[in-house]
């Protein structure tokens, strides 16, 4: 499974980037994106996704 940042949520502060091990999230036009093809919410690289861990708005769930 994949995470997702919603939009609505999201206020583009970038803390969730630098995180990611698989460098899976990328920053849209307006906000950060994740590509659920190569994320494997930090499986092997941490027990829980690090995004969630870093996010301070809480937009970034299970997808």
């Amino acid at each position: 499974m994949a995470m997702k940042i919603d939009p609505d949520m999201c206020t583009a502060c970038g803390d969730c980037k630098p995180v990611c091990p698989t460098k899976s999230i990328s920053s849209g036009k307006v906000f950060y994106k994740i590509d659920a093809a190569t994320c494997t919410e930090c499986d092997g690289h941490n027990d829980s996704p690090l995004c969630v861990d870093v996010c301070p708005s809480g937009c970034i769930s299970p997808a």
